[in-house]
């Protein structure tokens, strides 16, 4: 076990993860700060190093030509940057191929890069890893399929289980002759036999040739949010998009937006092994992973109490902190404000409606740094859109218009379809009234977390009770708190009740 990374507190530090898949290598330069992980700089190759693997055994003679120059300029990017810990991983064309070791000499020889290369159940838990940093309560089976292998691990209470690796990626399925959705159906059937153990009504997707089939199905359900971490695609969804793609000629695909030429002629072949994961496992939904190997290599080298922090309220605390100016106003805010969000309709249940309140008020002074005039637009943007995971989309959209509200934002929002389609209306009424109480308390108190303690309010009888400490009433209880405290009471469909007594 390599020594912590980084610690809840640690100053912000810099990682770089180098993935040498069978069809993408690529570079991510990731930005630490505790918990939070931002990813500063992503840069891939498509060489299609495993393309001739199933036919000669061996790497694709292109695929390592374009790949040897991808790792000489990563390495370059890598002595200019030089982050504070690198791994470089390689996956199942480099495990398999008979030239592979050979490859990674002459990579070491000529950029100094020392590759790992991983077993294929070392790499099936490094992908359960990246999910869950990503999703920490994610449960049920993470699938990676890469352009040579698909691996699969149940992900349970206790963490990563085994798991296996198959000979389902793209490349292992190519034949010489014409595509035929028939006899690929039948081999992928055979060779996910061994998966029988593996039945679960969850799969985690990890890999581009899925993402690229989510962002497919996001385009023709003219899905708002073009986010594919933490997508939600239901098991039939799936299997008509897959067979959609599968059915589509080359051409067809080649043509569609933003779809590259290399990844339209494997994108069939993804197509059909998700279908046949659907009939063999039992699938009822698929969830999109961003987050895969790279990240579970970081994972592994964060110490404990880092890895119990939770990502979404480390990332809000990030986000919010850089752009802020009081650093004891969330934490003051989110006491203040329990009254009120014990009060208020559960939208994802008890728990979980205290640790998004909690977000929202690691998110309340968001936009002291943004312009009056565009601070409500871009603040519910930068909300509903920032690349923090742990959230699901409908909690993106909670908290951008909690936020919204926080600023003065009407009930439409920014984006009112978005946020009809992913909230129903009693969750848009709570984020809603949460984010007029925060915007209340940091009104009443000039976001000053001082004067905050001598206000105080409770709901009780049909009413919204604001009351100050001895002395504050003519301080805190002016014409500015009635406006906020009544906006807030009308949310929350009570009556607003001013006292002057503590």
């Amino acid at each position: 076990m390599p020594e912590p990374l980084v610690s809840v507190l640690g100053a912000p530090r810099e990682f770089a993860a180098i993935d040498i898949g069978s069809n993408s290598v690529r570079l991510v330069l990731y930005r630490l700060e505790g918990r939070a992980v931002w990813t500063v700089f992503n840069e891939k190759v498509l060489a299609g190093l495993g393309r001739d693997l199933a036919t000669t055994g061996r790497l694709s003679e292109d695929g390592a030509a374009l790949a040897l120059t991808a790792l000489k300029r990563f390495a370059a990017v890598l002595d200019g940057v030089k982050p504070a810990r690198t791994f470089v991983a390689a996956t199942a064309a480099i495990r398999e191929a008979d030239d592979g070791q050979a490859f990674c000499e002459r990579v070491a020889a000529e950029t100094g890069l020392i590759i790992r290369v991983l077993s294929g159940e070392e790499e099936a838990r490094y992908a359960a890893l990246g999910v869950i940093a990503g999703m920490p309560t994610a449960r049920g089976v993470a699938a990676d399929l890469g352009g040579a292998s698909l691996e699969l691990v149940r992900i349970g209470e206790g963490g990563v289980e085994r798991g296996i690796t198959l000979p389902l990626g793209p490349f292992s399925l190519a034949s010489d002759g014409a595509f035929d959705a028939g006899k690929l159906r039948e081999t992928i059937a055979k060779r996910l036999k061994p998966a029988a153990d593996f039945s679960t009504d969850t799969l985690y997707a990890v890999g581009g040739a899925w993402r690229t089939l989510a962002q497919v199905h996001m385009g023709v359900a003219r899905y708002p949010l073009q986010i594919v971490h933490q997508y939600v695609m239901s098991a039939a969804d799936a299997k008509d998009i897959a067979r959609l793609i599968a059915r589509s000629s080359k051409a067809s695909l080649e043509s569609w937006k933003g779809l590259s030429k290399k990844r339209a002629e494997t994108l069939p072949h993804a197509a059909l092994v998700l279908e046949g994961l659907i009939e063999r496992l039992g699938l009822e939904r698929i969830v999109l992973s961003a987050w895969g190997v790279r990240e579970g290599l970081l994972y592994e080298a964060l110490d404990e109490e880092t890895v119990a922090a939770d990502p979404l309220l480390a990332g809000c605390t990030a986000l919010g902190a850089r752009q802020g100016i009081s650093p004891g106003l969330p934490g003051a805010l989110f006491g203040w404000i329990q009254p009120i969000s014990t009060a208020l309709p559960s939208s994802f249940g008890a728990e979980r409606d205290l640790t998004l309140a909690d977000a929202a008020c690691r998110l309340a002074d968001l936009g002291a740094r943004l312009h009056p005039d565009h601070r409500i637009e871009l603040a519910f943007d930068q909300v509903l859109r920032a690349p923090i995971p742990g959230q699901t989309h409908a909690e993106r959209a909670w908290l951008a218009t909690a936020v919204n509200a926080r600023y003065g934002g009407a009930a439409a929002t920014p984006e009112p379809d978005t946020v009809a389609r992913l909230l129903t209306e009693e969750q848009r009424t709570a984020a809603r009234a949460l984010g007029l109480a925060i915007r209340l308390a940091c009104d009443l108190s000039g976001r000053s977390p001082q004067l905050l303690v001598n206000a105080h309010v409770a709901v009780k009888d049909g009413a919204l009770v604001l009351s100050a400490s001895d002395g504050y009433a003519d301080v805190l209880l002016g014409e500015q708190t009635r406006r906020r405290g009544k906006a807030l009471a009308e949310a929350m469909g009570l009556k607003l009740d001013l006292r002057s007594g503590g």
